[in-house]
């Protein structure tokens, strides 16, 4: 008998996959929006739709940031926008620890609980205003029942 994986690790391992369509040389960030453990947007970070890749033509960076990608979380959130989505109330699932803008426009959209794999560069304010909203923060980690339910291998 085949052990279902749990609800997070499920949601997280779509994040994963979603990364792998990422255009980012830096970070392949990927980002599912949750509601009643249902799939109302997802989202990878790259380049504006008709845009050079960072990929293609190397990233763009102004302070150390590169300025040509949206980060999966924002993808995401403008999916809800485009599509006419609420976001308020539902949950992220992001490969990455969201960074300071995008937890801002996390929390401004009425997101109540932040799932992410991998700390990554974890902004102090950022993890300030998630305190100060009162949003859930939770560090989802795969059991071996998840690696095992997704055997790659299978697709070779």
């Amino acid at each position: 008998m085949v052990k279902r994986i749990p609800w997070d690790e499920y949601f997280m391992l779509q994040a994963v996959a979603l990364s792998s369509r990422s255009t980012c040389n830096r970070l392949s960030v990927g980002a599912v929006l949750v509601r009643d453990r249902r799939l109302i947007a997802s989202g990878y970070n790259g380049a504006v739709e008709g845009d050079a890749h960072c990929f293609d033509v190397g990233d763009l960076m102004v302070d150390g940031h590169c300025i040509r990608a949206i980060h999966a979380e924002q993808n995401a959130l403008l999916q809800c926008a485009k599509y006419g989505i609420a976001a308020d109330g539902a949950e992220v699932y992001v490969t990455d620890f969201p960074c300071v803008n995008c937890t801002k426009m996390l929390l401004q959209a009425g997101i109540k609980k932040i799932n992410y794999l991998r700390n990554y560069n974890n902004d102090e304010f950022a993890q300030h205003l998630i305190d100060l909203k009162g949003v859930e923060l939770n560090q989802v980690h795969f059991s071996d029942s998840a690696q095992d339910a997704v055997n790659l291998d299978l697709y070779k």
